[in-house]
């Protein structure tokens, strides 16, 4: 069953002496920051048709993409085929999405070779498989150090995305706490506004408590409706955008954002049509 979630709840200070006065907090302007499509929203497109989805999705007015999975069994060869498109529709790839496979030691090489021939700049962990207890987030929080120290020396950093199972209790505390304090501060940690709403959480909270590591955001939105849950449109659920990019702004350090869409009453590309245009009305 969905937790129903309030779109206002209490904020709390920020780490440190960190903090955001009201009359900041009035005077904010939105400022420009990309936006891009996390091509899980498409993916059956781009399963089918790979170069003429991103195609498809620059000529929606998306500025960048994520890959996911998928990407990582690609040649080298193919991944140059991909930069080469991206070039030439003047778009970015910002990220991509890996299991937890990707960091391991026979593996993380070739994360790092096909990312930086597609022009990302973050390598996200998007699943950390099957963890037991806070032990096993600690040994989460250990591979994507380690991961992010070779990444760093390639030009490349490490990410960490969020599902709703990391904002909820273990062992009294939540994996999300875990993974920010057993990491280095150069490690982005990706939110996905969705899920952490989904989980009774505020994403707005948890990202003036961790000022400087929310350079990406995962802009999927969450309905309290059993009907509709991540179906509903970005821009139409429980997210209140307004003060998610307010704070991601002032406070988190974003450097773009990513609508992602599990799934709505529209096919896939007028979806993700439908998404954009609701980002760019919230921005205006």
């Amino acid at each position: 069953m969905f937790r129903f979630m309030k779109k206002e709840l209490s904020r709390r200070s920020f780490l440190g002496s960190v903090a955001v006065s009201p009359l900041l907090l009035s005077a904010f302007k939105a400022k420009e920051v990309s936006v891009g499509l996390e091509l899980y929203s498409v993916r059956e497109q781009l399963a089918a048709d790979l170069l003429g989805t991103v195609r498809a999705v620059a000529e929606l007015g998306y500025q960048g993409v994520e890959f996911y999975s998928p990407y990582f069994q690609w040649s080298t060869s193919q991944a140059k085929d991909v930069r080469n498109l991206l070039d030439d529709l003047g778009i970015e790839c910002y990220s991509t999405h890996n299991s937890a496979r990707s960091f391991d030691p026979e593996n993380i090489d070739k994360a790092i070779e096909l990312n930086q021939i597609i022009g990302s700049k973050i390598i996200v962990m998007a699943s950390a498989g099957r963890v037991d207890g806070l032990d096993g987030w600690k040994k989460v929080a250990e591979k994507l150090n380690n991961g992010a120290a070779k990444m760093k020396s390639e030009g490349l950093r490490a990410g960490f995305h969020n599902h709703d199972a990391e904002f909820r209790m273990v062992e009294g505390d939540l994996p999300m706490n875990v993974l920010a304090k057993e990491t280095t501060p150069d490690i982005v940690l990706q939110l996905d506004v969705g899920t952490c709403l989904e989980a009774g959480r505020d994403p707005v909270e948890w990202i003036e408590s961790h000022p400087g590591r929310i350079a990406s955001v995962h802009c999927k939105d969450w309905s309290s409706d059993p009907d509709k849950g991540y179906k509903v449109l970005f821009g139409e659920g429980a997210a209140d955008w307004k003060r998610i990019f307010e704070a991601a702004e002032k406070v988190g350090g974003v450097e773009h954002y990513l609508i992602e869409q599990e799934g709505s009453a529209y096919p896939p590309m007028e979806t993700a049509k439908r998404c954009l245009e609701s980002f760019r009305n919230l921005r205006s």
